[in-house]
């Protein structure tokens, strides 16, 4: 089952059980995903379409320091737990031990010795940990791995 089918079965189940919040994420969801088709046009595989998750996620993260920052704890609870929502249809993360395997590989494959290199190593971990890894963190990371 494709992630799409994914999400229009879980709409189906939401529908059919009354949680109209979910219904409305997963509603919204679907709306960025065929926005992007639109837009683009073209038919978003799985990794596209994990793409546009994580650019939600990302938006919720931002409003949710905006929030506490205005102190509306009711509106940070509802933002997190969107960003719980759709996190479960995000493929499982990569542990920090295997994190740093993949980051040491591709400096080991980009020939990367220096801060200079780091956009290599970017470019070789960020096709390969796709939507399995925060990649602000990953960049973090690889920064502190060569020097930085």
């Amino acid at each position: 089952m494709t992630l799409r089918e994914r999400i229009t079965v879980d709409m189906k189940a939401a529908m059919r059980s009354g949680e109209k919040d979910r219904l409305g994420l997963i509603r919204m969801l679907q709306a960025a995903i065929k926005q992007r088709e639109v837009d683009e046009r073209i038919t978003l595989d799985d990794a596209q379409t994990v793409s546009v998750i994580e650019k939600m996620i990302k938006s919720r993260k931002e409003s949710v320091v905006q929030f506490e920052a205005g102190g509306r704890a009711d509106l940070v609870a509802r933002e997190s737990a969107e960003i719980a929502a759709l996190a479960g249809y995000l493929p499982a993360q990569l542990s920090a031990a295997d994190l740093d395997l993949l980051i040491r590989d591709a400096m080991t494959a980009s020939g990367a010795a220096s801060v200079k290199d780091m956009g290599k190593v970017m470019g070789i971990v960020k096709a390969k940990a796709a939507g399995r890894a925060d990649m602000s963190a990953v960049g973090a990371r690889v920064k502190a791995l060569l020097g930085g």
